[in-house]
C-alpha cells in the first residue's frame, strides 16, 4: 500500500479564507454567525441565522465561458481548488492531464438557483428560464465536474454528495484511491453555497437555532442551553499525493493521512446512532494501526443539536474516555454541510502543526447528558500531538473519521 500526504490546502469559510485570518478569529472567540434579514420574506421559517462567506468573488481571469457552467457552489469549489493547487506547486503542471490526477469532491446539492428554474417549469408550465447550462449547474456532481473540466483533469472523478460527510468522504475516498496506487494526486474536499432551503430542512425538524436577536451566541455545541444548529457555507480543497511522488518533486508536506473509516447506521434517516459512531472511530484507528490513546486532539462534528451532540459525545467517550481534548469548529462557522468535513480537516492539520487548538465558542455549561470529555472551553489551548482525528456524521446515518499524522 502507498502512503498518502497532504501537499496543498485552501478554502473559504465564514471566518476567513486563509489560515492566519481563521486562526485570529478562533483566538478571538468570534464566530461568523449573522442575522439574515432577507429571510424575513419566508414567513414560516423560524430561524433567521446563517454564516455566509463574505465578499466572495471569482477573479477576473475566469472568463464567461468558464463561469456559465458554475453556480456559486461550483465557483467556491473551483476557486478553492485553484488556490490549493497553487499552494501545492501544481497549478499548471502537466501531470494534471496524464490520467493519474483525479478529484473526489462533493456538496449536499447543486446550485439551488438552477434548481428553482427547473421547479418554475413544473409549477408554471414554462421553461423560459432554462438554458444549456442549467442542468450542469443544478446536478449533484456540478462541483467535481467543474473542477475536472477547468483544470483539465483526466483521472478519476468521485462525487461525494452525502450531506454533512460530503467533504470528509471526498478526502477519504481520495486517500484510498492513492493508497491502492490507482492515482498519484487527488483534489479532495467539499463545498456548499448558502441557501434558505437548507435552513428550512432543519427548521422542519425543529433543529435550527432561533436565537435570532443574538446571532453571536449561537450555535452552542454540547452546551446545556443550545437551541439548535445554524447553517453556513464554504469550500475547502486538500491536495493529496502519493508520498514518493511528492518527495520526487520536493513538495512541501503538511501532514500524512493515515486513517479513514466510514460506515452507516442502517437504522434511521435523521436520528444518529452512538453505536455506529463509535464503530467508525474504531475503524479509523484500525486503519491507522493506532491505539485510541495515541490521538491527541479530536475535531468534533458538534452540530449543536440535542440528539447529535449527545450521541456523538457518548460515542467519543466510549472510545477515548475523558483524556483527549475536543472542540467543535462549527461553533464558529455554523454547519457548512458539504464543506464541513474538509474545512475541519484543514483546520485540524493547521492546528496540529502550530501546537495550538481552538476552543468551542459559546460552550459555557456542558450538557450533563453529553459524554464526559475534555472539552476545550473559553480559550484555545497550547499542546503538541502527533495525531489528530476529525469526525463527521450525516443524514442517512453516514459516518466518517479521518486521522492525520504530523509530518516531521
Amino acid at each position: 500500500m502507498k502512503r498518502v500526504v497532504v501537499t496543498g490546502m485552501a478554502g473559504f469559510s465564514p471566518i476567513g479564507n486563509d489560515w492566519p485570518t481563521i486562526r485570529s478569529r478562533l483566538q478571538e472567540m468570534k464566530n461568523g454567525i449573522t442575522r439574515m434579514d432577507d429571510w424575513n420574506r419566508f414567513e414560516e421559517l423560524n430561524t433567521r441565522l446563517a454564516a455566509p462567506v463574505p465578499d466572495f468573488e471569482m477573479p477576473s481571469h475566469y472568463q464567461r465561458k468558464n463561469l456559465r457552467s458554475m453556480g456559486r457552489v461550483a465557483q467556491l469549489a473551483v476557486r478553492s481548488s485553484e488556490l490549493a493547487l497553487e499552494d501545492a506547486g501544481l497549478l499548471g503542471n502537466q501531470e494534471l492531464h496524464n490520467g493519474l490526477t483525479g478529484v473526489a469532491f462533493g456538496s449536499s446539492t447543486g446550485d439551488t438557483e438552477a434548481t428553482a428554474d427547473f421547479a418554475g417549469m413544473l409549477l408554471n408550465g414554462t421553461s423560459g428560464n432554462l438554458n444549456a447550462s442549467s442542468y450542469i449547474r443544478m446536478m449533484s456532481h456540478t462541483s467535481p465536474v467543474n473542477i475536472g473540466v477547468y483544470f483539465g483533469l483526466q483521472g478519476r472523478v468521485y462525487t461525494t454528495s452525502s450531506a454533512c460527510t460530503s467533504g470528509s468522504q471526498g478526502i477519504g475516498y481520495a486517500y484510498e484511491t492513492i493508497k491502492r496506487g490507482q492515482q498519484n494526486i487527488m483534489l479532495a474536499g467539499g463545498c456548499e453555497a448558502l441557501c434558505p432551503t437548507e435552513a428550512a430542512v432543519f427548521d422542519t425538524l425543529f433543529a435550527t437555532s432561533v436565537r435570532n436577536s443574538e446571532a453571536h451566541l449561537s450555535p452552542r455545541p454540547f452546551d446545556r442551553d443550545r437551541d439548535g444548529l445554524v447553517v453556513g457555507e464554504g469550500s475547502c480543497t486538500l491536495i493529496l499525493e502519493e508520498l514518493e511522488h511528492a518527495k520526487a518533486r520536493a513538495a512541501n508536506i503538511y501532514a500524512e493521512l493515515i486513517g479513514f473509516g466510514t460506515n452507516s447506521d442502517g437504522s434511521h434517516i435523521t436520528q444518529p446512532s452512538a453505536q455506529t459512531m463509535e464503530t467508525v472511530m474504531r475503524l479509523s484507528l484500525q486503519d491507522a494501526q493506532l491505539p485510541a490513546e495515541a490521538i491527541g486532539y479530536l475535531s468534533a462534528h458538534g452540530t449543536a443539536t440535542d440528539r447529535g451532540d449527545i450521541a456523538e459525545s457518548q460515542a467519543t467517550e466510549s472510545v477515548f474516555g475523558n483524556k483527549t481534548p475536543i472542540s467543535a469548529f462549527k461553533s464558529f462557522t455554523g454547519h457548512t454541510l458539504g464543506a464541513c468535513g474538509a474545512l475541519e480537516a484543514w483546520v485540524s492539520v493547521e492546528m496540529m502543526n502550530s501546537n495550538w487548538f481552538h476552543a468551542t465558542v459559546n460552550l459555557d455549561n456542558v450538557d450533563p447528558n453529553c459524554g464526559d470529555l475534555d472539552y476545550i472551553m473559553h480559550e484555545g489551548r497550547n499542546f503538541e500531538t502527533e495525531y489528530v482525528m476529525s469526525n463527521n456524521f450525516a443524514f442517512g446515518g453516514i459516518n466518517t473519521s479521518l486521522i492525520f499524522k504530523r509530518w516531521a
